[in-house]
């Protein structure tokens, strides 16, 4: 069954949206403040995201077109071109480069969206894998630009909503085993989700809903405290606004599991 791409062209668009609008409104000397990416400025993440804009234009093209997914060959000239640019250039062209990859995406038949398929990174994508990998990128690296901006600052709650569900795979795959094995129970809010998490994998296996503290090993937190956990990005300061509890585990011992990247 072919997934609706729907939702996530929408959360896709919004992403964009909202990045666009900071740009708009920062100041040009802010670009060159340290984002949460440590090595990267503001203007350096706007670059990221615009030469990932066109890159995913030629994932569209090999889609749409039936063609083989590009390689690195192609993505080195477009990151050089990128990386020459002053930081105000690289920050409105960012803005112009995804608003043109969003438009074209919106503006395809839907029949097109349907029958879109890629096989790249081991996987056969559709529309709508394809458009989980920009949402993914584009909403954690919005979030490494907000929070250098207002460190109360949260990730998207309509990327959250989407992302959630798709944390396992990525916790297979991002994820530092632990020396020992344990089981973490793991329930979020908002939306309410119960996963189980084994240290020593790692994995991140969705699991039916249990009593509070039925669990001898357990935290809970927000839904979007767990995607940046995932992701590398819960740290002990930008929490966002909703408290962890964690009785029996320690946050330290959860980050270890998830470096980041």
């Amino acid at each position: 069954m072919v997934a609706d791409p729907g939702p996530w062209l929408r959360s896709v668009r919004r992403s964009h949206d909202r990045v666009a609008a900071q740009v708009r409104a920062l100041p040009p000397a802010d670009l060159d403040t340290r984002s949460y990416a440590s090595e990267w400025t503001i203007a350096d993440v706007l670059s990221h995201l615009g030469s990932q804009a066109e890159i995913f234009s030629l994932f569209v093209d090999a889609g749409l077109g039936g063609g083989d997914a590009p390689d690195q060959s192609a993505f080195q000239p477009i990151w050089d071109s990128w990386n020459s640019r002053a930081p105000g250039d690289q920050a409105a062209d960012s803005v112009t480069a995804n608003e043109q990859l969003v438009s074209r995406l919106e503006n395809l038949e839907e029949d097109a969206l349907r029958s879109f398929r890629l096989d790249m990174f081991g996987m056969s994508l559709d529309a709508a894998g394809l458009l989980r990998m920009r949402l993914s990128e584009h909403a954690v690296h919005a979030w490494d630009i907000a929070v250098a901006l207002d460190p109360t600052a949260v990730m998207a709650p309509d990327a959250v909503d989407l992302l959630i569900d798709g944390l396992p795979e990525l916790a297979a795959r991002a994820g530092k085993p632990a020396p020992e094995p344990a089981t973490v129970t793991v329930r979020t809010s908002e939306p309410d989700r119960h996963f189980a998490l084994q240290a020593d994998g790692v994995s991140l296996e969705p699991q039916a809903g249990t009593a509070d503290g039925a669990d001898d090993v357990w935290i809970e937190l927000p839904a979007e405290a767990l995607v940046r956990l995932v992701y590398g990005r819960l740290d002990g300061v930008h929490r966002g606004a909703e408290p962890v509890t964690a009785p029996t585990v320690s946050l330290d011992q959860l980050r270890s599991l998830f470096p980041g990247f």
